[in-house]
């Protein structure tokens, strides 16, 4: 079960960050080395939060910025009320459905049909860059925040993707490239956060220690591949459009469609 973990951890910290939905990615890779029940669907959770860890040390300046000054503070204020008032639908519709969508959505098909639609929303967003008007997370105002929240929910739909959609929603509202996937980054600390509490808790942590050290080994190789992967993607939109990850996701979509 430790290879299991690594693979998985793996897949959680490549794809959690880029617009392609990791929890689709695991989805698909659970059903092809069988790797199921409770303890998979709990597991698959809890190792989000090693590709969190990865963003609050990435981005530790800006979220925790020198606090001595009263401007700093302000900042630290003002984006993490930001941070709190996008994740609020989220973390609403997300108490009321999650046992509903485990039991009708976590499926290839539905994870394939997410890929397709994401992709064709995603390639449309890109085209309205032209209009852009936020440039600084301190530009986003409390109501673009809360929309941009309330198209997080899509992602709710398994393989549409919490990072593929806050984008989405910051590139509709105006957002540039690098403020739609800053503010999607950050946005992600309390959504996952809240989602493995969710999850431990309806678990009840009775785990065995063996399982423990799963989900730890699972949880550290996120953290590592997360890291890197933030790096890379931040650096790469910089120059390029998202359409590559698009493209991914209409191939894999269509892939995993003919395969089930």
């Amino acid at each position: 079960m430790l290879l299991k973990a690594i693979l998985l951890g793996i897949i959680e910290g490549l794809t959690e960050f880029l617009p392609i939905s990791s929890t689709g990615h695991l989805i698909i890779a659970n059903k092809f080395i069988n790797f199921s029940g409770n303890f998979a669907n709990t597991f698959t959770v809890v190792i989000q939060t090693g590709a969190i860890l990865a963003v609050i040390i990435y981005f530790r300046d800006k979220l925790f910025p020198n606090v001595k000054s009263s401007i700093n503070r302000e900042k630290i204020f003002s984006l993490w009320s930001k941070v709190i008032v996008g994740f609020i639908p989220a973390a609403f519709l997300g108490l009321l459905l999650d046992e509903y969508i485990e039991l009708r959505f976590f499926n290839p098909k539905t994870v394939a049909l997410a890929l397709i639609f994401g992709a064709l929303l995603l390639i449309y967003s890109e085209g309205r860059l032209k209009r852009g008007k936020v440039f600084s997370i301190e530009d986003i105002s409390y109501k673009k925040a809360f929309i941009v929240g309330i198209i997080q929910c899509l992602a709710l739909w398994p393989g549409m993707s919490r990072s593929a959609s806050t984008i989405i929603g910051g590139l509709f509202l105006g957002f540039t490239r690098e403020i739609a996937a800053e503010f999607s980054f950050f946005l992600a600390i309390p959504t996952l956060l809240g989602a493995t509490a969710v999850k431990l808790y309806k678990s009840g942590f009775s785990f065995t220690t063996y399982e423990w050290i799963v989900t730890f080994v699972g949880t550290f190789a996120s953290f590592i591949v997360a890291l890197v992967v933030i790096a890379f993607f931040m650096s790469y939109i910089k120059k390029r459009s998202f359409n590559l990850f698009a493209y991914y996701r209409i191939l894999l979509g269509l892939l995993v469609l003919l395969l089930s």
